[in-house]
C-alpha cells in the first residue's frame, strides 16, 4: 500500500516529431541568409529549401539546400508552402542525389507511382541524372521494367533521349529491350542513336543466346 502511495503519476511525454517519408514540405527562401553558428544552413534568396522538422524551437527549422542540411530562421522564408506528395519523384526529377538518398532512408518507397504511372528510375532516366538513376537501381525492388500508363520503360524514354550511359546502366540491371509500348514500339526504335541501337542488339544476342548441344552438334561428316 505504501508502495502505491509513493508512486506519483508521471505526464505522458509527448512523441517526437517525425519526419513522415510520404510527404516533404518546400518553401523558397525570400531573403539570403548566411550561417552564424555552425548547425545552421546558409541559402541564397529564391533557393527551394526542404524542411522536414518544424519543431526543433521556437521560429527555427530543420531543413536542407543543395548537399547540406541546418537550422533556418522561419522568417526568411515564404510562409506558404508547398506539399509534396511524391518526394522521391521530385528529388529524381530535379537530379538532387541527397536528398533523393536522404528519402531513401527515411523510407520513402522506390516503388510507387505519380498518376501517369511513372516510377521515380523513370523520372530519372528521363532527365538524365545518371547518379540518381544507378542509387534507384541498387534498391532492392527497383522494378527496372514498370511500365507506364503509355507502356513505356525507362529503357523506352532512355533511349529516345539519347542517355548512352543510362542505357548501358539499365540493361546492366535488367532492363527487356523486347517490351512494346503503346504504339507497340521497344526501346530500339525509340532512338536515333547508332550506339543505343548498337547496344540494345548486342543485349538483346547475348540474352538469346544458346548453350549446349545443337542440331548441327549431332551432324556426323566423318563418314
Amino acid at each position: 500500500m505504501a508502495t502505491m502511495m509513493n508512486m506519483s503519476v508521471q505526464t505522458p511525454v509527448p512523441p517526437k516529431t517525425v519526419w513522415k517519408p510520404g510527404k516533404v514540405k518546400v518553401v523558397r527562401a525570400l531573403y539570403k541568409y548566411i550561417a552564424q553558428n555552425a548547425d545552421e544552413l546558409s541559402f541564397d534568396e529564391g533557393e527551394l529549401l526542404y524542411v522536414y522538422d518544424k519543431n526543433i524551437e521556437p521560429n527555427w527549422w530543420k531543413a536542407k539546400c543543395r548537399n547540406r542540411e541546418g537550422l533556418v530562421p522561419a522568417n526568411y522564408v515564404e510562409e506558404q508552402t508547398e506539399e509534396i506528395e511524391l518526394p522521391l519523384h521530385d528529388a529524381a526529377r530535379r537530379g538532387n542525389l541527397s536528398l533523393l538518398k536522404e528519402y531513401i532512408k527515411q523510407g520513402v518507397l522506390g516503388t510507387s507511382l505519380d498518376t501517369m504511372g511513372n516510377t521515380s528510375l523513370y523520372w530519372a532516366t528521363r532527365a538524365g541524372h545518371l547518379d540518381c538513376v544507378k542509387e534507384l537501381l541498387n534498391l532492392p525492388n527497383s522494378i527496372v521494367n514498370a511500365q507506364n500508363k503509355l507502356g513505356e520503360t525507362p529503357l523506352h524514354v532512355a533511349a529516345s533521349r539519347g542517355h548512352v550511359d543510362i542505357v548501358n546502366l539499365l540493361l546492366q540491371y535488367g532492363a527487356d529491350p523486347m517490351i512494346k509500348n503503346n504504339d507497340s514500339l521497344v526501346a530500339e526504335e525509340l532512338s536515333s542513336h547508332l550506339s543505343i541501337k548498337n547496344m540494345i542488339q548486342l543485349s538483346q544476342r547475348q540474352s538469346n543466346k544458346t548453350y549446349g548441344y545443337t542440331d548441327d552438334d549431332y551432324n556426323d561428316d566423318s563418314d
